[in-house]
């Protein structure tokens, strides 16, 4: 039995975490940890039946005092994770991030720390199989297709921009394109950021709308020819199986795993 804590609780990604988890017949949800005074337990936030007694806590340090977890899925927000994954990592609990907001610096000391102290770390830009699937291929056709742009597309409430999900894609291209800058060399923005972040010279765009979750599609262009890649996640429950995959996963490990398509 895995015993697992959950930071962020009461967000959305948060709340389907927990369900997750309770149902999992290997894992034990021991406690969650919040910012701010909240209740007892679970259930006395009103969002989570009266059975769900997992206690609540504002401090790291303390929870694992008191109930010892295995596992810390961490699903609140970039300003955050940094601090708690470091703090994880030396109270000996393996993270498991679905936040972004790494800088490399950051998992450069993260993936050292780690593998000082034998424990693994999952930081997962998207936890959904078809999205991790869409990056591969994506990464696949870059080899062939140079010219390529991302638009990622992401409900209104998102902090950052571009999301992780498509800069981590832009990133497995790069692996494999032969650098360059594209469209056309005089090209000017007559209002700034008309063309999106500039990564490597491809385009990364976001779009922030309500009614959207998470959705991408990767273009590529050719003569003659438009290739499209595109995921999309209608709920969040689509990435659930992947958090459940990375906690199980992450006991096995010893280092940090900067996005599941390195498991997958």
């Amino acid at each position: 039995m895995i015993k697992v804590a959950i930071a962020g609780a009461r967000g959305k990604m948060g709340q389907e975490a927990v369900h997750t988890v309770m149902k999992q017949e290997n894992m034990e949800l021991v406690a969650v940890l919040d910012y701010k005074e909240i209740g007892e337990t679970l259930a006395q936030t009103g969002l989570f039946p009266t059975d769900y007694t997992a206690p609540v806590f504002t401090d790291l340090q303390a929870l694992h005092t008191a109930t010892k977890p295995e596992v810390l899925i961490d699903l609140t927000n970039p300003q955050s994770v940094y601090a708690h994954t470091k703090e994880a990592l030396a109270l000996g609990i393996r993270p498991v991030v679905g936040t972004t907001g790494f800088t490399d610096e950051q998992l450069a000391e993260l993936t050292a720390f780690a593998e000082e102290k034998a424990l693994g770390c999952i930081i997962a830009p998207n936890f959904a199989v078809g999205a991790i699937l869409m990056m591969k291929f994506a990464k696949e056709a870059a080899r062939f297709f140079p010219d390529v742009e991302i638009i990622e597309m992401h409900h209104d409430q998102k902090l950052d921009a571009p999301s992780g999900t498509g800069l981590k894609t832009a990133q497995m291209i790069q692996e494999v394109r032969q650098s360059k800058q594209q469209g056309h060399p005089n090209e000017t923005e007559t209002h700034a950021g008309a063309r999106g972040a500039n990564f490597d010279g491809m385009h990364i765009h976001s779009v922030r709308l309500p009614g959207l979750v998470a959705h991408q599609q990767v273009l590529f262009g050719g003569d003659g020819q438009l290739l499209t890649i595109r995921h999309d996640s209608f709920n969040r429950g689509s990435f659930m199986s992947g958090v459940a995959y990375c906690v199980e996963e992450v006991m096995k490990q010893k280092t940090v795993v900067y996005g599941l398509e390195n498991l997958i």
